[in-house]
């Protein structure tokens, strides 16, 4: 599998909390940031996904905090699709991105659900397959 992408970023001000490094709660807006953009560069978005007639809702979420991303702190998000089925599994690395140092690591976990039925699905949807069969994966 391994379908990769890289998403640049600065630590901005309001993401602060009082001992002047981010929030982690702000690590996760990070990593959705970094898996819309690993998904627009695939070709199949959260639109595509609507009109496929599924979702794929975050079901668990892995968080290793390694070293604090400070103001105005350059930051490479690096995301692999690591599965597709039964579920999207993504994993996920910030590293410092002028010295390479690897801050944080995640893996999120995101379950395919019929729109209509709200039912969970366990293979993934053909034009996902598709996709990602181009990239030779």
């Amino acid at each position: 599998m391994n379908f990769k992408s890289e998403t640049n970023m600065t630590v901005q001000f309001y993401d602060l909390d009082p001992m002047n490094v981010v929030w982690h709660g702000n690590y996760i807006k990070y990593l959705e940031t970094a898996r819309c953009e690993l998904l627009e560069k695939l070709g199949y978005t959260y639109d595509n996904m609507r009109e496929d007639g599924i979702a794929y809702p975050v079901a668990t979420m892995e968080l290793k905090f390694i070293k604090s991303c400070t103001f105005n702190q350059k930051l490479k998000i690096v995301s692999i699709i690591d599965e597709i089925e039964p579920c999207l599994i993504i994993k996920y690395t910030i590293y410092d991105a002028e010295t390479d140092e690897k801050l944080f690591k995640a893996k999120s976990m995101q379950i395919c659900v019929d729109l209509k039925t709200k039912e969970s699905l366990y293979s993934a949807p053909k034009n996902l397959k598709e996709k990602l069969a181009c990239c030779n994966l």
